[in-house]
């Protein structure tokens, strides 16, 4: 049997719903791990350099575990 058009749309909407599930489970997965270490007291410390991270980068990424140059490093 051939795929339809309407098959296609389907399957391509099923995989972007799929997709989109698999990013929400990992930010959710990364949150979670975020109060563990405010419970822990070791929020925004970097898991690096041992130095707080900067707030600006934590209200944008509010499980960043590693500060700015500690990313840029390991980016190279």
């Amino acid at each position: 049997r051939y795929m339809t058009m309407e098959d296609g749309s389907v399957s391509m909407e099923r995989e972007q719903l799929s997709q989109m599930a698999s990013r929400q489970i990992t930010f959710i997965d990364h949150l979670e791990k975020a109060m563990m270490r405010i419970e822990n007291k070791t929020y925004g410390i970097c898991r690096v350099t041992g130095n707080l991270i900067d707030k600006a980068r934590l209200r944008a990424v509010p499980h960043a575990t590693l500060s700015i140059e500690a990313k840029q490093t390991m980016n190279k």
